[in-house]
């Protein structure tokens, strides 16, 4: 295990810059999950943490040991890739030593290597199969023991859940997690589903073209996030955004009310957006914050998501799954003080 840093990375193709001077420092055995939209470069970086391209400029360092003119063999990272990579004609067991092809370790040695990562991975009886005789699941854990294997300093994972279905994509999520847990190695994933990085993360780094938009645990991206883009990323169904303004301490609703939160100092008059996740914008008879006809239910079981067209547009609101309103209802839709995020209305930063 060992800890990574990436400094000023930047990465440009021709004249085209695709990362612009990312910088990250990853503890040793954190588990770091990079997250964003298509060409956000996410896998670039992974790719440039790996060796597998140069960097324009920056440096890399894992274990306190720059790598940039290393070799991936010498960079004592393993990779696991989208498509699990594994050889149709070998067994399991195989694929599996394969990882230790390079390695000096006597036979004996990488038996036993072999053996503990087998059952680490639940896979002892499976050694004897072939890739063809294994489920999704299975096989992509044969990748994940072809690294752990060589008990890499840094593990790195390129979306490798992306061509599973949805139940085993929940389960290989699990059991990646529980591997980490077991291990305590360092690992960077790179996924551009939010809701695997918001499972497995112990930190979140969130990428949009070329940029890290914030770095933080999964409450704090979801809790606190750093602008607009985190705040409608993060979260499924993602943040609502409402315009409004400033009046003195006051922010004024477009189409709402007025609604006291905390903020810096700003003038009044000021455009803004207020922010509210749906889970926290719920129906309000006393105090509502804004209200609006109901045009959508989506019955979620204990809760229903319900759409509402507002003055200030369509908006997602939660409300009892066993008695929600009905389409075509007016609501009053309100939300605590806190639970209310203001971001400037120009730069999307967020000011509270």
């Amino acid at each position: 295990m060992a800890n990574l840093a990436l400094r000023s990375l930047t990465k440009s193709y021709g004249s085209t810059e695709v990362l612009h001077g990312i910088s990250l420092d990853v503890s040793d055995g954190e588990f770091v999950v990079f997250v964003g939209p298509s060409g956000c470069g996410k896998s670039t970086t992974l790719r440039l943490i790996a060796g597998l391209e140069e960097t324009t400029s920056g440096i890399i360092e894992i274990g306190d040991r720059e790598v940039n003119n290393l070799e991936p063999k010498e960079r004592d990272i393993a990779m696991v890739f989208q498509n699990y990579a594994i050889y149709p004609h070998m067994s399991v067991k195989k694929n599996i030593a394969f990882g230790l092809r390079s390695s000096k370790m006597p036979k004996a040695d990488k038996e036993k290597r072999i053996q503990e990562v087998a059952g680490i991975l639940d896979m002892t009886e499976l050694l004897d199969r072939k890739p063809s005789q294994l489920s999704g699941g299975q096989r992509q854990r044969v990748a994940i023991g072809r690294a752990m294997v060589r008990d890499p300093a840094v593990f790195l994972f390129d979306e490798p859940l992306s061509n599973l279905d949805a139940q085993l994509r929940t389960q290989m999520r699990l059991e990646i997690k529980r591997l980490h847990q077991r291990v305590g190695s360092t690992i960077i994933f790179v996924t551009h589903d939010q809701v695997e990085a918001m499972t497995m993360a112990d930190r979140i780094v969130i990428m949009k073209d070329g940029h890290i938009q914030q770095v933080g645990t999964p409450s704090e991206v979801y809790h606190k996030p750093a602008n607009t883009f985190v705040a409608r990323f993060i979260g499924a169904p993602s943040m609502n955004l409402l315009p409004a303004s400033m009046s003195g301490e006051m922010i004024c609703l477009t189409g709402g009310r007025q609604v006291e939160v905390t903020l810096k100092e700003l003038p009044s008059g000021k455009d803004v957006l207020v922010g509210v996740r749906p889970d926290d914008l719920l129906p309000d008879d006393v105090n509502p914050v804004i209200s609006g006809k109901v045009t959508v239910l989506e019955p979620l079981g204990p809760e229903t998501l319900i759409y509402v067209e507002t003055a200030s547009g369509e908006i997602i609101a939660e409300a009892d799954g066993r008695s929600p309103p009905r389409v075509g209802d007016t609501v009053n839709l309100g939300a605590g003080p806190e639970h209310l995020h203001v971001f400037d209305a120009k730069t999307g930063e967020a000011l509270t």
